[in-house]
């Protein structure tokens, strides 16, 4: 009898390797760190005054880095602005304005935006600096007409359910609204030091801020109230 002829065993495939996703944490990590060095340095000197230098230091980054990810300072302050917005319309969100009976949802984004600027003077004081140059960098975003959409549509419902329910009056614009909110806060903390010199108070002792979040409260629902 001829010999038995062995069949041939397939070889095992070799297993694919999967990409290694620490370039990609790292990269993440490098422009996280860049970007909240670059925030510190833009809100205390300005765009004229920030220095790469000194962002990169701080981000413990290489100076190459930080124009191989962003370009050039200019489109780095643009991004800081872009994450600026990013993080308060993020926090807005969390709000769940639309789950509160309407006056409750307006008293809850007022002092939201009260305590979030107090917590992060940063962001008025980048808002100065994009001011001084005319919104001309915001002007180039691709992102913050839509990273703002929300916000706008959140307090229409949240205004035509007050409306409909007698609570509210009717026609009021929910970008108006807003921005009479922001401003309530913002001028008083903005210009504190002159306003406190002026009046000869302390507007950022505990008791001055209590009353202006009350004020402000009232101020917005007296407006907001039907006739």
């Amino acid at each position: 009898m001829p010999p038995a002829t062995r069949t041939a065993r397939p070889k095992p495939r070799a297993k694919a390797r999967l990409p290694d996703p620490r370039p990609t944490r790292d990269a993440e990590r490098t422009q996280a760190a860049i970007l909240a060095a670059a925030t510190q340095e833009f809100a205390r000197y300005g765009l004229g005054g920030a220095r790469v230098d000194r962002i990169a230091l701080r981000a413990k980054a290489n100076k190459r880095m930080l124009y191989y990810y962003f370009g050039s300072k200019e489109d780095l302050f643009l991004a800081v602005l872009e994450r600026a917005y990013e993080n308060i319309r993020a926090e807005e969100q969390k709000l769940r304005l639309t789950d509160l009976a309407p006056a409750e949802g307006v008293e809850r984004l007022i002092v939201f935006t009260w305590n979030y600027f107090l917590a992060h003077p940063e962001f008025m004081t980048l808002l100065n600096s994009e001011n001084l140059h005319r919104a001309r960098h915001l002007k180039r975003s691709s992102k913050i007409e839509a990273m703002h959409s929300p916000l706008v549509a959140t307090l229409s419902e949240v205004l035509a359910r007050g409306a409909r329910k007698g609570v509210f009056r009717d026609g009021v614009d929910p970008v108006q609204l807003y921005v009479s909110i922001a401003a309530l806060g913002y001028f008083y903390l903005s210009n504190n030091h002159t306003l406190s010199t002026i009046f000869g108070r302390d507007l950022l002792a505990p008791r001055a801020k209590a009353q202006r979040l009350r004020h402000m409260v009232e101020l917005v629902q007296g407006f907001l109230a039907r006739p």
